[in-house]
């Protein structure tokens, strides 16, 4: 779905460089593992309540990405370029 294509791939790109190899894991199990992509988007703006088992640091920094506090233009997906960049 669009909204969580958005959501996830900014967030990733944001946030996946600096991210330590157990948080990396519960992001893979977050995005992966629940069976309708909706819980996930429900789950991060926080319309309903996260399981227990999906309740992670990288759930409360998802949820923290999602308020987009700077109020930033969230249209698309960003460009795989940043891939090929040194993180920052």
């Amino acid at each position: 779905m669009l909204e969580n294509c958005i959501l996830l791939s900014l967030f990733a790109k944001e946030n996946l460089a600096h991210m330590s190899e157990e948080q990396l894991n519960r992001y893979d199990r977050l995005i992966n593992e629940p069976s309708n992509d909706w819980d996930i988007y429900y789950w991060a703006t926080e319309a309903k309540p996260t399981p227990v088992e999906f309740d992670t640091d990288v759930m409360a920094m998802l949820r923290e990405f999602a308020k987009n506090r700077n109020r930033e233009q969230r249209l698309r997906q960003p460009d795989l370029e940043y891939l090929f960049e040194a993180p920052r």
